[in-house]
């Protein structure tokens, strides 16, 4: 059985009001309320077949078809995450229909995915980050880029990896979110929360070379109201399109290509774990709601001390 969305299910009433509930009243944010959409579309195919129309009969929905749902995913090899992300949107999405009155018990409630494996968050060294972010402009340098976009990349890239911030927050920081006299800025976080983060110097130093190039090509692009990551467009940047640049730094300074903007946020963990940062200070700079969050890293940080005892204690 396929688990391609039933293109009907968002016409459903009950499936529209879940919308309307995830916006209103969990607030979640707008990638978690369409993954929940995917989500539930599968569901309605499972369930009630590809060609289906609204309105469905939830109130037949039944533990045998909660288990059917989920085991047609570890069928087709989903990941443990995928399977485990799906489970949670349909226990929330029959929870949603519980207080509705359309089901007594929650088809999903007792069902338990897959065993998550644990993995180890991969980051770069503080050597290969070097490397990595002064490529934009040597590629300025040696003619490959032009200066905006060379200064664009470089403050994008040394600003992710100052703050820790995911890609989705930095693309969207405006001029005036930046506070150049305190070393600070505030972006808008998972569940609409802001938060204030921390800029380097050489963060800074970056985006005060943008804001100037950008003032040179139009003086609206530098107010505080404009973005401050331009596409070429002129229009603020996508993640996809800082995401296919970094590709291209990482070709050139000769490291592992699937590496993604997302890797800077465990560099930047990791590192200020490695040189001694407070545990609970870093959870407040990456946005962790549990700290046990955040604790993976720590793990990360052990086995690099595992590492170089092994390779430097005599008896090791």
């Amino acid at each position: 059985m396929s688990t391609s969305p039933n293109r009907h299910a968002v016409a459903d009433p009950q499936i529209d009001a879940f919308a309307r509930y995830l916006l209103a009243e969990r607030n979640v944010a707008e990638n978690t309320r369409i993954g929940y959409m995917q989500d539930l579309a599968q569901l309605v195919t499972s369930k009630f077949g590809h060609d289906a129309e609204p309105p469905y009969d939830w109130a037949s929905l039944g533990e045998a078809d909660a288990r059917a749902y989920l085991v047609t995913f570890t069928k087709e090899g989903a990941e443990a995450t995928t399977v485990r992300r799906k489970l949670a949107a349909a226990r929330t999405f029959c929870r949603f229909l519980q207080r509705a009155g359309v089901l007594i018990d929650n088809p999903f409630g007792l069902l338990r995915g897959p065993r998550k494996v644990k993995r180890l968050p991969k980051s770069l060294s503080v050597e290969d980050m070097t490397r990595f972010l002064a490529r934009p402009m040597e590629d300025l340098r040696l003619g490959m880029i032009d200066a905006y976009s060379a200064c664009r990349d470089a403050a994008f890239f040394e600003s992710l990896y100052s703050t820790g911030c995911r890609i989705s927050e930095m693309t969207n920081v405006k001029w005036g979110e930046i506070d150049f006299g305190r070393g600070t800025l505030i972006v808008m976080g998972k569940g609409s929360k802001e938060r204030l983060v921390i800029l380097g110097r050489p963060a800074l130093d970056a985006l005060l070379r943008l804001r100037a190039k950008a003032d040179e090509l139009d003086p609206q692009f530098s107010d505080d109201g404009a973005f401050a990551f331009l596409s070429p467009t002129r229009r603020c940047v996508t993640p996809r399109l800082m995401q296919r640049r970094m590709k291209t730094y990482l070709v050139e300074a000769g490291l592992p290509t699937d590496l993604t903007p997302h890797k800077l946020r465990h560099s930047f963990a990791t590192h200020l774990l490695d040189a001694g940062a407070d545990l609970r200070s870093v959870q407040e700079m990456l946005g962790h709601a549990s700290l046990s969050t955040t604790q993976i890293y720590t793990h990360v940080s052990v086995e690099r001390l595992k590492d170089a005892v092994a390779h430097a204690h005599p008896r090791a």
